[in-house]
């Protein structure tokens, strides 16, 4: 399935801008209803993997979701206004709501313990720059933990799952955004992303050490980890 907020090319960041704002008042609402409220727990984990850091960035942040979960010092970064209002206008002044693009960081080498990631890395134009610039901005032997859709190795099941994303999500754009195409673009992302096993082999090619994830679902969500060498 196509979707015009998908585009490889040279807009590709453009057009995932003008997907988030389209959406960002129901951003959560409908994690909820695709998820069954499962992402929540998914998120939890996140957190938990990311161990106990003093300093951490929630990159891709859109809501603040995760960004909320952490008893830390957090810094939230998107490049999507409306989604930075959303996280914003939920009143927690200690977090840091910063507008930036991912593959350009605003801070210095070595300045978090942890950098986190929801449903963000498959929308980035470039993903080998934004690991490298994550890669950049952690501190030795920082974590980097990442969810977002995954891919079943069962072909039974992502054929059944891949069906789903198909034909359920559009129905959900278009009941909630107006537009079927803002929920069908996950099943385009996802078909040109190389979900938690590429990404597994792509962080260790850029040089993060202990890389692995972990699976739900049967693999069509999964959370990938590695840390920066000391």
């Amino acid at each position: 399935m196509e979707s015009k907020f998908y585009q490889a090319d040279e807009h590709r960041a453009e057009k995932v801008r003008e997907l988030f704002a389209t959406i960002a008042r129901r951003y959560d609402l409908l994690n909820d209803i695709m998820s069954l409220g499962l992402h929540r727990r998914w998120k939890q984990r996140l957190v938990e993997l990311a161990g106990e850091p003093c300093d951490v960035l929630d990159l891709c942040c859109g809501t603040g979701d995760i960004a909320l979960r952490f008893r830390a010092r957090v810094v939230g970064v998107d490049f999507t206004e409306e989604m930075l209002r959303v996280a914003a206008a939920r009143g927690h002044s200690e977090i840091s709501w910063i507008r930036a693009d991912a593959l350009r960081l605003p801070f210095a080498d070595n300045s978090f313990d942890a950098v986190t990631v929801g449903y963000g890395l498959r929308n980035l134009a470039d993903i080998e720059q934004g690991l490298q610039e994550i890669l950049r901005v952690l501190r030795p032997g920082g974590k980097f933990v990442s969810l977002d859709f995954g891919k079943p190795e069962s072909p039974t099941f992502r054929a059944l799952y891949f069906g789903y994303l198909r034909i359920v999500l559009p129905i959900l754009g278009q009941m909630f955004c107006g537009d079927p195409d803002t929920h069908g673009y996950i099943l385009t992302s996802l078909q040109n992303y190389p979900a938690q096993r590429g990404i597994k082999e792509l962080m260790a090619s850029q040089g993060y050490c202990d890389c692995g994830f972990e699976e739900f679902w049967l693999g069509s969500m999964a959370i990938n980890y590695g840390s920066k060498p000391r």
